[in-house]
């Protein structure tokens, strides 16, 4: 099977030859892995690993007035100066590995719904360009599966109110957490709705991400989360599968109590399985939830993955295999997260070869 039927088929439900295998990694991994390889193409990288990647098609966001037009405003890997949503951007040198971290949150001083509409960092639907993503993603489908927009509720509110006021907001300032809600839900969806018009043809998925969950237990309670997001949330998950596409959703941390109401609103994918959280579980998960989700992710990248012995990473990928795998579907192995810098590219490959070596 090819990459992108092998990605299809366990979406569909189906058996397939091998279990594919994707991974996240930083920048600076993926420039460790070129060298490794010899090559300079991201996909000369997907063939050279052997990966069944699911490629990112994330519309970036230009803006020459607010930042540096040669880097992305989108998701996980922004750079610049700000994001599209206004959050300044600090960038952050940690060991091998450079970040950009948010700086002040932008709307924490403002305290009415009505003072919303003063605010000038609203994002522009018609800055996106979806010219050079409807052409990434066209090139990638031919062999990979795409994976699109970057969407997000709960991560974009934190990000432009705080984290601290973020959690006050929902307690005690319900219209004005509403009204941006109301404002972060209209820009992507209409920014949704015209990628998709044009591009999902070539598309397999789109990217929610929206953390719910941390170390030890979920970030706000489960009637919060009914109240503000799960309406937002069916109406997205209707969206995505209107164009025929799968639901993938991000949320890191202890989060299994919040995964009924996700399949109710109609998520398809779980990510990133980070299963040394309380209630994460892996046989848990496949236990409860094995017959109605996809599970992606879960090769855990906190400890075993940069410290462990090249033995560590395979009996880590074992156990994944043999937990979320064990009736040969439904699941897709990857790190739990981006890979970070300094983790040695043979615990990596042992990773993808633990994979492809795996026995259905």
């Amino acid at each position: 099977m090819k990459p992108k039927e092998r990605i299809r088929a366990i979406l569909d439900g189906k058996k397939v030859d091998r279990f594919p295998v994707d991974l996240w990694y930083t920048p600076e991994i993926n420039a460790s892995l070129k060298s490794y390889f010899g090559v300079e193409d991201d996909f000369d990288l997907y063939k050279a690993l052997d990966l069944d990647k699911i490629v990112w098609a994330f519309p970036e966001y230009k803006q020459n007035s607010i930042g540096n037009e040669n880097e992305s405003h989108i998701g996980p890997n922004a750079g610049g100066l700000r994001t599209e949503w206004g959050v300044p951007l600090k960038k952050i040198q940690a060991g091998k590995a450079v970040y950009y971290e948010h700086g002040e949150a932008p709307l924490k001083n403002y305290e009415t719904p009505e003072s919303l509409e003063d605010y000038p960092y609203w994002p522009d639907p018609d800055k996106y360009d979806y010219i050079s993503t409807y052409n990434l993603a066209k090139r990638a489908s031919e062999n990979y599966a795409v994976i699109g927009p970057w969407v997000s509720f709960y991560e974009i509110y934190c990000q432009v109110r705080g984290l601290e006021q973020s959690m006050m907001d929902l307690a005690l300032y319900p219209d004005l957490a509403n009204a941006i809600l109301d404002k972060i839900e209209e820009s992507q969806t209409f920014m949704m709705k015209r990628f998709f018009d044009q591009s999902a043809k070539h598309m397999d998925m789109c990217f929610i991400s929206d953390d719910m969950g941390s170390q030890q237990s979920l970030l706000i309670s489960i009637p919060m989360w009914e109240t503000f997001f799960k309406d937002r949330m069916k109406r997205w998950c209707d969206l995505i599968h209107s164009y025929g596409l799968k639901v993938f959703y991000h949320t890191d941390g202890a989060s299994e109590l919040l995964i009924p109401n996700l399949i109710e609103c109609g998520i398809d994918i779980l990510n990133p399985i980070q299963h040394v959280c309380p209630g994460m579980e892996m046989k848990n998960l496949k236990d409860k939830y094995g017959d109605k989700l996809i599970f992606h992710g879960a090769v855990e990248n906190q400890s075993v993955l940069p410290f462990g012995t090249t033995e560590d990473v395979k009996l880590e990928t074992l156990e994944c295999l043999e937990t979320l795998g064990r009736d040969g579907k439904g699941y897709i192995p990857c790190s739990c997260h981006n890979i970070q810098p300094g983790t040695p590219v043979e615990n990596i490959l042992t990773l993808v070869e633990t994979v492809k070596n795996y026995k259905l």
